[in-house]
């Protein structure tokens, strides 16, 4: 239900500004997008895994905030990153 080391430092190096990001907003949603996909798989096979329901709707509440944060403080960066991510928004 996690993701790997090896994919979470994928998605740093693909949306990080500068060398040492690892904290942007982008990068943030990046790894909460992943994270959201595989519970969303885990919950197609476990229906009734009612923890797992809880954890998935904190991560997508978290992103949706982190999404609203960027769009109200750069537009151009959250049209970017909402391409990027293939989210419906």
């Amino acid at each position: 239900m996690s993701i790997t080391k090896e994919k979470k430092q994928e998605l740093v190096k693909k949306f990080q500004h500068s060398k040492n990001d690892t904290g942007s907003v982008e990068v943030q949603v990046s790894v909460l997008t992943e994270r959201i996909l595989s519970l969303t798989d885990h919950m197609k096979t476990h229906k009734k895994d009612f923890h797992s329901r809880r954890g998935l709707i904190v991560l997508v509440n978290r992103r949706r905030s982190l999404l609203t944060y960027l769009k109200k403080n750069s537009e151009d960066r959250y049209s970017n990153l909402v391409k990027a991510l293939g989210l419906r928004k």
